[in-house]
């Protein structure tokens, strides 16, 4: 468990290979916002869905109560875009995996949470990837003050809210989500506040894995 530095980022944790029947799963928690992750395949996939030359990859994410909406489903594509950037899915054609998100608790900051719990399943499935990524939500507040992993309140208070998906290998930006005004220079401002936080969530992801096996050696 780690906590953030000033109101950087809030206290964080995260718990792998929680679940017996996924090929690899995670939980991951941001202050009171907690996703649950579960990683199946590779397996076989349906001739209709079938690419010749790489996997294909579906993302699901279930709210926790009622059925998924269309917000659900524009975090699922930006979780799939950013999973199959850092994915070696050439490795395994014809074949598909399966990323099943549970929505715990929402308390702001729920895509970062997701794109960090669905890393942390993809490690714990043991699956080839070129590179590790991170999500860092940003909010801009009335005072035009940047919030690093906002709660709810503070989002709903914003007057602009970004979730990036950061890459582990030279902290380039993989994919973006924004909503609200901003200008150029304070999407800039966000970006570099998301690289630099990304760094402290990179370090908590080789700690958290270092102690999971220095236990089984």
């Amino acid at each position: 468990m780690e906590s953030g530095a000033g109101s950087v980022l809030r206290e964080y944790g995260s718990e792998q290979n929680l679940l017996s029947k996924p090929d690899g799963s995670a939980s991951f928690i941001q202050g009171d916002t907690s996703v649950l992750a579960g990683v199946y395949g590779p397996a076989e996939v349906k001739v209709s869905k079938e690419i010749y030359d790489r996997a294909t990859l579906e993302v699901v994410i279930q709210p926790k109560v009622g059925m998924a909406s269309v917000r659900e489903r524009a975090r699922e594509q930006c979780v799939r875009e950013t999973c199959e950037a850092a994915l070696l899915s050439t490795l395994h054609p014809r074949s598909s995996f399966t990323l099943i998100l549970q929505e715990v608790h929402d308390d702001g900051s729920l895509l970062s949470c997701c794109l960090n719990a669905a890393c942390m399943a993809l490690m714990d499935a043991g699956l080839p990837m070129g590179r590790l990524f991170c999500g860092v939500t940003c909010a801009i507040d009335a005072e035009s003050q940047i919030i690093t992993d906002p709660t709810a309140q503070q989002e709903k208070e914003s007057r602009a809210l970004m979730t990036f998906a950061i890459d582990s290998k030279d902290c380039s930006v993989m994919m973006s989500l924004t909503k609200g005004s901003f200008s150029v220079k304070e999407l800039q401002q966000c970006i570099a506040v998301s690289q630099k936080a990304s760094e402290r969530i990179f370090q908590f992801y080789r700690d958290s894995v270092q102690r999971r096996y220095s236990k089984i050696l």
